[in-house]
């Protein structure tokens, strides 16, 4: 069972299941830190410039991440400006 394997673990496996996508746009996505219950992320490759990262942040790589570790709160990308 999925949650059995370590938190990091989880969440390497939820970037692994929405890379394919990623990468088939040119981009890829990479990990950053776990903390507090907030999962760090970076674009890189044509997703680090990309108009709609923020969509895919929240409708992709959030979505997959508490699929797979549902005690993740949120999932940032270090490289985007606070508003």
């Amino acid at each position: 069972m999925e949650t059995l394997l370590p938190l990091r673990e989880r969440v390497l496996q939820a970037l692994d299941e929405i890379r394919p996508f990623l990468v088939n746009d040119g981009g890829d996505v990479a990990l950053e830190s776990i903390e507090a219950g907030v999962v760090s992320i970076r674009f890189v490759g044509a997703c680090k410039g990309c108009t709609v990262n923020r969509m895919t942040l929240r409708s992709g790589v959030e979505m997959t991440v508490k699929k797979f570790a549902p005690e993740i709160q949120s999932v940032v990308n270090i490289d985007e400006k606070p508003l």
